[in-house]
């Protein structure tokens, strides 16, 4: 069973960075897709950025294409997402998850971690 655990976020002003983490634990296949989604208040968890375990395809919401960056550490198990530029509409808490290949519906990830806080000043 997959189980993930986000990290990195905090409080930055808008302009500033952050790197957030994301630590798979059971078995990972060459088919399966690392997703980075959102969540804001009153609002629906939204796709952000994704990435396959197998090999270096990416994927990004328009919304943060050229802002931010996925990316993997496979000997740590850990999925990345470098995010510059940060605006305050990236506020937001951030979770990742695992599907069986490239999906933009929440509903096909699964592994769920509790998520992690961004929160962007203007």
């Amino acid at each position: 069973q997959v189980q993930l655990v986000e990290s990195g976020g905090g409080l930055v002003q808008a302009g500033g960075s952050l790197r957030l983490s994301c630590v798979v634990s059971g078995r990972t296949f060459s088919s399966h897709v690392l997703g980075w989604f959102r969540q804001a208040p009153g609002k629906e968890r939204a796709f952000v950025a994704a990435t396959r375990w197998s090999d270096s395809r990416t994927y990004y919401a328009d919304s943060v294409k050229g802002r931010f960056t996925i990316s993997k550490e496979k000997a740590k198990n850990t999925v990345y997402l470098q995010m510059n530029s940060l605006v305050p509409e990236d506020t937001a808490i951030y979770y990742c998850g695992r599907a069986n290949g490239y999906e933009t519906d929440p509903r096909r990830y699964v592994g769920w971690g509790q998520g992690t806080q961004v929160t962007v000043s203007s």
